[in-house]
């Protein structure tokens, strides 16, 4: 898991979403962003009740 991600990938009532610090480029500053690790994404939750 990323620094950003509130679960583990695949955990239901997740989905992706754009990095809200990179904006789904993957770099911060010249490196790896690191809220996604670099991947642009995050996984957060979805729906609510």
């Amino acid at each position: 898991m990323a620094p950003g991600d509130e679960a583990p990938p695949g955990t239901e009532g997740t989905g992706e979403d754009i990095c809200p610090k990179c904006g789904g480029d993957g770099k911060a500053d010249g490196a790896d962003c690191p809220e996604c690790a670099g991947s642009g994404t995050v996984i957060k939750g979805v729906g609510g009740a």
